[in-house]
């Protein structure tokens, strides 16, 4: 049963005065200048579009995050106002319903204001001040400054891999003649004649403690630390290739009505999926669009851009089932996996990759691997407090969770308790899928 006692959020429990104001000034630099960076190659057109409700455009992130520490950084602690931080205030609030009107989501590509410059130097503003208040800032003033700074280069984070998935899905939305390349040749050659073999790796059950272990910095929804019992499980020692799932394709299984879920059979036909998003059969040859182009389909990388009802309908295609999320934690755990195996964000690829490894695999990276699980608290869960509870607990609501984090994740970013979660219908990120029995 999980303790009584209340437990403090993640990040005011295990980093409290952990840097000094160079040292917090360094750090906020360098996420904040990555933001900037991802955004360089884009024509000022292309950071307009929203394709749909779910996908924000690159001027919308900019200023969001940017908007996130005027409201919970440079506000609170008394920083410098400027009169664009009222001005922005409605169309940069995303979902925080205490901090006032906001904007509706699906309005953001409607918006031609504010302007790519008036974006850019709302964002040196907010900038120049932060550093103004981090350098004055007493040592006190930073203990109670660092926690919030790091939420707020945690939060940056995030929306520079959903700059990466939304990016793509917006150069897609051009005609195929039109489609602009992100970055050329970013993929490695790998070797799609030889496949790692499918094994499954046995875990035995029992009763197993869950949550950040690590005792790194993490968010609310990763605590507490807590038990839960497993029974006797395996694991697939690979993610599902493209290959694999060409062959669910050609049986049959976009046709396959008892093989889905029914909310999931029901976006089958409403959608008219009869492939995973980004694939095109061009001359009767499967190709896909990446970041880098159109590209003939690699049959031993891992298929991507799948919802969680592909996955589950593969998997019952299968007669398998996708693992719990705690099967996956204890999984990755108890093999002494860690993000350092993974292909990230680092690597440059922007794509999954194929592996030819012989032991438990792709864990880390390449895509994100769907649960079984619904994002629920953990027992004993508590929120942040104040305007930021609303961050992930609200969410907590009909949602399933993913784990392991993918190509365009920030490997400094991901950990092994860290808990990720999209509607199950979800097809723009980079979700892919592992098979469990």
């Amino acid at each position: 049963m999980a303790s009584k006692k209340k437990l403090e959020p993640a990040i005011i429990q295990k980093i409290m005065a952990n840097h000094n104001n160079n040292e917090l000034l360094s750090r906020y630099n360098s996420v904040r200048q990555a933001s900037v960076s991802m955004c360089a190659s884009l024509e000022p057109e292309t950071c307009r579009i929203q394709p749909s409700l779910e996908i924000s455009p690159p001027w919308w992130n900019l200023a969001h995050t940017s908007w996130f520490f005027v409201r919970n950084v440079l506000e609170p602690f008394k920083g410098a106002a400027e009169s664009h931080d009222a001005l922005f205030d409605y169309v940069l609030n995303s979902y925080y319903v205490a901090l006032g009107p906001r904007l509706e989501q699906g309005r953001r590509g409607l918006m031609t204001r504010p302007t790519m410059k008036e974006v850019y130097a709302y964002r040196q503003s907010v900038d120049k001040r932060v550093e103004a208040l981090l350098m004055a800032a007493e040592p006190e003033t930073i203990k109670k400054l660092e926690p919030i700074i790091l939420i707020g280069l945690q939060h940056e984070q995030q929306h520079q891999e959903l700059f990466y998935s939304e990016i793509k899905n917006i150069l897609y939305q051009n005609p195929p003649n039109l489609r602009p390349v992100y970055k050329k040749n970013i993929k490695p050659k790998s070797n799609q004649n030889k496949s790692t073999e499918t094994r499954f790796i046995a875990f035995s059950g029992g009763l197993y403690e869950f949550g950040n272990l690590e005792q790194r910095w993490c968010w609310d929804n990763e605590l507490p630390i807590h038990k839960f019992y497993l029974n006797d499980f395996a694991m697939q020692n690979r993610l599902v290739t493209n290959g694999e799932y060409l062959e669910f394709m050609q049986d049959g299984g976009y046709k396959t009505q008892l093989l889905w879920l029914n909310n999931g059979w029901n976006h089958v036909q409403q959608n008219n999926w009869t492939a995973p998003l980004y694939w095109e059969k061009i001359d009767s040859e499967w190709q896909i669009w990446t970041l880098s182009g159109m590209e003939k389909l690699g049959l031993q990388d891992p298929v991507c851009h799948i919802s969680f009802y592909e996955a589950e309908a593969y998997a019952s295609w299968k007669g398998l089932r996708l693992p719990s999320e705690q099967e996956w934690e204890h999984a990755a755990r108890s093999s002494g996996i860690t993000t350092k195996t993974g292909n990230f964000l680092n690597s440059g690829y922007l794509h999954p990759v194929a592996t030819h490894g012989n032991g438990l695999e792709q864990m880390f990276g390449d895509v994100w691997e769907w649960t079984n699980s619904y994002y629920e608290p953990y027992p004993g869960y508590q929120p942040f407090s104040g305007k930021l509870r609303e961050y992930n607990e609200k969410f907590m609501d009909n949602q399933r969770v993913i784990r392991g984090g993918s190509c365009v994740s920030e490997m400094d970013h991901i950990r092994l308790s860290y808990r990720n979660f999209w509607k199950p219908e979800t097809r723009f990120q980079f979700t892919g899928v592992r098979l469990a029995k």
